[in-house]
């Protein structure tokens, strides 16, 4: 037989797995691949992170420790400047499993979408699987992906193996849960509840629910005996009292100690999965099966920290108390200049009037939450460096530091939603037994984004991403954009739906720029809403970073930046809105059947990377 160039396997488009054999005998390596995610999770608190972007290795909040990350910065390479393309869980989740921006995927917030939709593409772990990749999940995944089958649909499965991180919960593998009872303790309720508890190291459920409370009279009493247990700040404004079972859990100790929360239990799960290979073992109710050593892994491991609640071991909540922090403070010159559409995400997440003690806890818990989660994820970082080298394969790891990120007051507000900085500036590491493509100590300031996740990882696989099957992918390769291959981007993009409705934004190194997109958010309706309607209805936000880093002062309506703002506006309008647009009726609820499409592709190629100003 001939012997086949690996050159023209790759200009064909061809994909080779483990083991495979290229005509001469030869094997391709694949590596394996961990993927690791966090949750809501700031950028400032990595000192790694903050020495790269302002020589200083505290948070401008104060004191933050991250060893193992900043181990794994000086590993391998980092893309400092990356920005999420959504500013909440479910949406920028799909925009890395899918590699694509939420206006061509047309998944902009919480919704359920199926995969029968004639603009559906292959997720990442689905194209990973072709390429011969035994594909695992472990942790929280937040992709609401389903399929039609027949009349109905189900829940479309993106992994080959999956750890159900809810069962975890039930089975009392965490030290907080949330989910819906028909029965508590034996006894049979009148109606299904959703419930939050707390499990004790002993495996006793404790329980934090008013409803719960009023059903069953035995309970009287113990939502408010969680408060005062577990030293719980709910999130509270003058339009949501306090209560003890309701509002965000913004500071308190977990009731487990470190390595037995919830995030805790998904290292243990991982670690057990790399070990016991090929064997099946339990974990609560569940029954799971070890990693095939004899292909490659692609590994998704997704964190909760430090999403609410936010609840650090007591060792490391003691440890972070000492710590004064400085309060990010808001001003009504900068709410009287606040678009309307972010002026509702800072009502709703409101903690201005916080008092400064419960301030400062939140702020202490969060970073305290942040610390622990890095213990895990270097923990996790090396099991998975260890399993790879025992099998004398090759390994990657790409970790991201946040589906998005965070506000501790930021704006007078929690929570996220939104483009401002501090919402979605996350930044991504990559480490790889490859040093050529990813250097050790390496930092890349060019702008990366979320979409570039699936590309990087496939092509490690072995795919040829000029192939006619990969052409939907709207990211990079990060190991060209480290090289200097890929072309670099004068700007990032993304849009979302949640809380604030319909925004988009466009960031450059000097400016970002945001807007209404549309109306509602019924889709395809009033299509040309945001082309047609008037500069002032189109609610815009423009920042100067390097005079304004905290996007405070609005310059969208002042004539000295009108042709900033002009030539922004109309860039964003072109990508978003016309290159390629997708809207999908997907229906309610997990009843996902609808699947009319709506497209927009007025400036096609809009999206060339380039703005200059």
């Amino acid at each position: 037989m001939k012997k086949t160039s690996l050159c023209l396997v790759a200009a064909l488009g061809l994909t080779i797995s483990w083991g495979a054999t290229v005509a001469f005998g030869a094997k391709l390596k694949q590596p394996n691949v961990l993927w690791i995610v966090t949750d809501d999770h700031r950028y400032d608190s990595v000192r790694a992170f903050n020495k790269m972007l302002s020589g200083k290795e505290m948070s401008p909040l104060g004191y933050v420790e991250s060893p193992q990350t900043d181990r794994l910065a000086a590993m391998g390479t980092t893309f400092i400047n990356a920005y999420c393309q959504a500013q909440g869980c479910a949406p920028s989740r799909a925009s890395m499993h899918y590699g694509r921006y939420p206006f061509r995927s047309g998944v902009y917030e919480f919704e359920y979408h199926n995969n029968s939709a004639e603009h559906w593409q292959p997720s990442l772990p689905e194209q990973m699987a072709d390429l011969g990749y035994q594909t695992v999940h472990v942790g929280k995944l937040g992709v609401r992906l389903r399929t039609i089958r027949g009349e109905k649909t189900a829940k479309a499965e993106l992994y080959q193996s999956a750890v159900n991180f809810k069962q975890m919960h039930k089975d009392g593998f965490t030290g907080w849960g949330k989910d819906w009872f028909s029965e508590i303790d034996g006894i049979k309720l009148k109606k299904r509840l959703q419930i939050r508890f707390f499990v004790t190291p002993e495996g006793k459920f404790e329980y934090a629910s008013k409803e719960l409370e009023e059903m069953l009279p035995q309970y009287a009493g113990s939502a408010e005996a969680t408060m005062e247990k577990y030293d719980l700040l709910r999130q509270y404004n003058d339009k949501k009292p306090k209560r003890p079972d309701n509002g965000m859990i913004l500071s308190g100790v977990s009731s487990q100690p470190a390595g037995k929360t919830r995030d805790g239990w998904y290292t243990t799960v991982m670690a057990d999965m790399l070990e016991k290979q090929n064997q099946t073992f339990k974990v609560g109710t569940q029954t799971v099966k070890g990693v095939d050593p004899s292909k490659p892994l692609f590994l998704h491991l997704g964190f909760d920290f430090p999403h609410t609640p936010v609840l650090p071991p007591a060792d490391y909540r003691e440890r972070f108390q000492k710590y004064t922090y400085k309060i990010p403070e808001v001003h009504e010159e900068e709410l009287e200049k606040m678009p309307k559409q972010l002026r509702k995400q800072v009502a709703m997440g409101w903690s201005d009037d916080f008092s400064e003690e419960e301030k400062q806890k939140m702020i202490q818990d969060y970073y305290a939450f942040c610390a622990y989660g890095d213990d895990l994820v270097g923990k996790a970082a090396d099991d998975f460096i260890e399993y790879s080298e025992s099998q004398n394969q090759e390994w990657m790891i790409i970790y991201v530091c946040g589906d998005h990120g965070w506000k501790l007051n930021d704006h007078g507000s929690v929570s996220k939603f939104t483009p401002w900085d501090v919402d979605s500036h996350n930044p991504i590491v990559v480490v790889s037994s490859d040093k050529k493509s990813f250097p050790a100590g390496k930092v890349v300031r060019e702008f990366t984004e979320f979409v570039d996740i699936a590309p990087t990882a496939l092509a490690a696989g072995g795919a040829n991403l000029d192939a006619k099957k990969y052409a939907y992918l709207d990211g990079f390769d990060l190991a060209e954009v480290a090289s200097g291959v890929a072309k670099a981007r004068d700007y990032v993009i993304g849009e979302s739906h949640a809380v604030t409705g319909p925004r988009a934004f466009i960031r450059t190194k000097d400016y970002v720029f945001s807007m209404q997109t549309r109306p509602d958010k019924k889709r395809g309706k009033n299509f040309d809403w945001a082309r047609q309607a008037s500069y002032k209805e189109l609610d815009a936000a423009l920042y100067h970073m390097p005079s304004d880093p905290g996007e405070v002062n609005n310059l969208a309506y002042n004539k000295e930046y009108s042709e900033i703002a002009k030539a922004m506006k109309e860039k964003l309008v072109d990508i978003v809105l016309g290159d390629g647009r997708v809207e999908v009726d997907w229906g309610r609820g997990q009843h996902v059947t609808g699947t009319q499409i709506f497209e927009s592709n007025f400036a096609p190629g809009a999206d060339d990377k380039e703005l200059k100003l």
